[in-house]
């Protein structure tokens, strides 16, 4: 049995108590970094032991993971912050799973760009979710594809090269074009700023040493 356990995207209550119970009962929790994840695990008083499932070891010991729980093991598969699979690794691991009739439970939980749509105050009844951009080859393609949805649109980018991102898109979408900035969602300093991107890309140009990790909403044309 897998189980697909999300965790906080930044505040520590934001964990239900049926993931807190899976991770404590699993034979093993898959983490993106143990590092990571060793903090919030000490903070429950979880000791359930951790092994490194991430995307660079992913397609080597995938096999390994299926045969294990092909046996009747049962793990439990966490990324650094929110649900496993989505902009995070865990994808490989599922469909081989499904593959080989291994079970496959997902718990609900955090997921950064549905608290950043749900507070932006853009329309957000339809939404198309992209997640991160290609750096470079295929981004162009993806900024014209957004660019002429109709509806709103979300993305995932790093805190230093949000500025970047809101000159492209000023560029494929015009500067009048309504959006919001979401980072540190959850957390102390959470700043969730709608408005043009023109005034938004102003704003993050004049605050050079931000930090977070950043969902960008902007509204279809």
């Amino acid at each position: 049995m897998l189980y697909l356990v999300p965790t906080p995207i930044g505040n520590r209550e934001d964990i239900s108590q049926r993931s807190l119970r899976i991770l404590a009962e699993a034979d093993l929790i898959l983490a993106e970094d143990t590092r990571t994840s060793r903090p919030l695990m000490k903070h429950y008083g979880i000791e359930t032991n951790l092994r490194s499932y991430h995307a660079h070891n992913e397609h080597a010991i995938v096999d390994q993971l299926v045969a294990e729980l092909g046996e009747g093991a049962v793990f439990a598969l966490i990324t650094d912050a929110g649900t496993p699979g989505i902009s995070d690794p865990g994808f490989l691991l599922v469909r081989a799973c499904r593959e080989a009739g291994v079970e496959v439970s997902c718990l609900p939980g955090p997921a950064a760009f549905v608290p950043a749509l749900a507070a932006s105050g853009i329309p957000c009844d339809k939404f198309h979710f992209e997640g991160f951009l290609p750096h470079k080859k295929g981004r162009q393609t993806r900024l014209i594809y957004l660019s002429g949805l109709d509806n709103t649109f979300a993305l995932y980018e790093s805190p230093h090269r949000i500025v970047k991102l809101l000159g492209q898109l000023i560029e494929f979408c015009g500067e009048g074009r309504k959006a919001c900035v979401a980072r540190e969602i959850t957390k102390l300093h959470e700043e969730i700023t709608t408005d043009t991107l023109a005034a938004l890309k102003a704003h993050y140009e004049a605050k050079p040493s931000i930090k977070g990790e950043i969902v960008v909403v902007v509204a279809g044309k």
